[in-house]
């Protein structure tokens, strides 16, 4: 496993909390912050926060409705650049949060609870489809007109999120790719009454994680690294296993025993590590943000890459928004295949592109299968392109693998794995992000789609698992 750390990561500030513990809060709390007391008192507290110039954003639903914040709420957000690897300078604004632990603690109960649809002509069982980033045969080919890329069906999850924390706000990450003439987060006015990046708020904002997106940004994708819910990577998983097609570009984890419950009257028992004691900190400030030291989980995560569509749980989207949990019905559509990479210490929680189904459907796609077919506009390409940027500085390369059905021949194979260079393994990202990307497009061919699947609610979006 790589020891670098994604450029996407936090920026480290003195100390914070354990990104990847839930955070907890006591019953009696949870109870009074709920109430119409504690909601005025809370209300309060905001209301007197609420000081020096006003931003306005997206509710916390994602929609249009107008929401004034003030500019203190944005005074843990550093913006930098980077290089990417198309070439270009793409610009961040990381969440200032401090060194995060990547052990997940066991709690008593299930994090999630699953309630399957009726998904007649969706496959029961997931499908390796490695197959479709190469016909190794004689060139490499991404066949995004194959049928296997064409949607039939659409699977439908209700799935209840729990958790125990206090509501508070998410930490939002926006990442603009260099991909653009102009790579600037702030949009122009034509762009800032866009409301289509909110389109996975709802995940967020259910679950007790305020997104906090400005009118004023014009994110390529939004990344979260928090607050951390152990319920994500169960959710992540589940749509994992109930995808009809998996692009996997990296070894299944080793099997794990969960560790025993701790005591839930004891909590002197826990003998964690002193963050302090591991991390050495400087006592003079530095003139750039400098990214969070980061310790290595005790198992390698990935990054599960999905096209997923949200629904409410009733017709209004307050009702997706229970006390202590959230209920959202996920939709999965069986000709979209999942891509699964492995993921360097420091890629997001969760992330998603700004770009709806929606507005998907209206790209037009290469005519044919070859390598050198491009589309009229140049937008596909463009699209995969910006995906591809992001995910780049997710993936830890050294543990990109291909299967003997993507490799070449010219490649060493051993237990179905084969060992080729860095240059084809960032061709296999690709590749299979393109195949994600043409199959979203393709989507919206289906009736099945069109009648299931709220448009303006769907898109790509990312799950960091185990």
């Amino acid at each position: 496993m790589s020891d670098t750390i994604s450029p996407l990561g936090p920026i480290d500030p003195a100390s914070v909390p354990e990104a990847e513990t839930e955070k907890t809060a006591p019953w009696i709390v949870r109870k009074l912050v709920g109430s119409m007391t504690g909601r005025i008192v809370r209300s309060s507290w905001e209301t007197l926060r609420a000081s020096g110039t006003s931003v306005v954003c997206l509710s916390p639903w994602g929609d249009s409705s107008p929401l004034l914040l003030p500019c203190i709420r944005f005074r843990d957000l550093a913006v930098h650049t980077i290089i990417a690897a198309t070439g270009g300078v793409a610009a961040v604004a990381a969440p200032v949060m401090g060194p995060v632990s990547d052990v997940v603690v066991s709690t008593l109960g299930d994090t999630i609870l699953v309630e399957m649809g009726m998904h007649v002509g969706f496959d029961l069982t997931t499908k390796a489809a490695n197959d479709l980033i190469f016909d190794g045969a004689i060139k490499q080919v991404v066949p995004i007109h194959s049928r296997r890329l064409e949607t039939t069906s659409v699977k439908s999850m209700t799935i209840t999120l729990k958790y125990k924390h206090v509501p508070e706000d998410a930490s939002l990450g926006f990442y603009r790719s260099g991909v653009h003439k102009d790579n600037s987060l702030f949009a122009s006015v034509m762009d800032y009454l866009a409301v289509e990046k909110g389109w996975f708020s709802p995940y967020l904002f259910a679950s007790g994680r305020r997104p906090v997106i400005p009118r004023s940004v014009k994110p390529d994708v939004i990344f979260c690294h928090g607050p951390f819910l152990s319920g994500d990577y169960r959710l992540g998983e589940t749509l994992l296993a109930e995808s009809a097609v998996v692009i996997t570009l990296c070894k299944p984890p080793p099997p794990t025993t969960e560790p025993a419950p701790t005591q839930p009257h004891s909590s002197s028992s826990l003998n964690l590590p002193s963050l302090s004691n591991v991390f050495s900190r400087s006592r003079t400030p530095s003139p750039e943000p400098a990214l969070t030291p980061l310790p290595p989980p005790p198992t390698p995560r990935r990054l599960a890459i999905f096209v997923v569509g949200l629904k409410p749980h009733r017709t209004f989207w307050t009702t997706s928004a229970r006390p202590e949990e959230s209920v959202i019905q996920y939709q999965l559509l069986n000709g979209c295949p999942a891509v699964v990479i492995p993921a360097k210490v420091g890629a997001p929680l969760l992330a998603w592109d700004t770009l709806t189904l929606e507005q998907l459907w209206k790209v037009t796609l290469p005519q044919g299968d070859a390598s050198d077919a491009r589309s009229k506009d140049g937008k596909f390409e463009g699209i995969v392109d910006v995906l591809y940027e992001f995910v780049d500085f997710c993936v830890d390369w050294e543990r990109v693998v291909l299967s003997d059905k993507q490799g070449e021949a010219a490649g060493d194979v051993q237990d179905g794995i084969v060992d080729v260079g860095l240059d084809d393994r960032k061709a296999a990202v690709k590749d299979a992000l393109k195949v994600l990307v043409a199959a979203a497009v393709r989507s919206g061919d289906s009736k099945e789609v069109k009648k299931e699947v709220d448009k303006e609610r769907s898109g790509i979006a990312m799950w960091r698992i185990p």
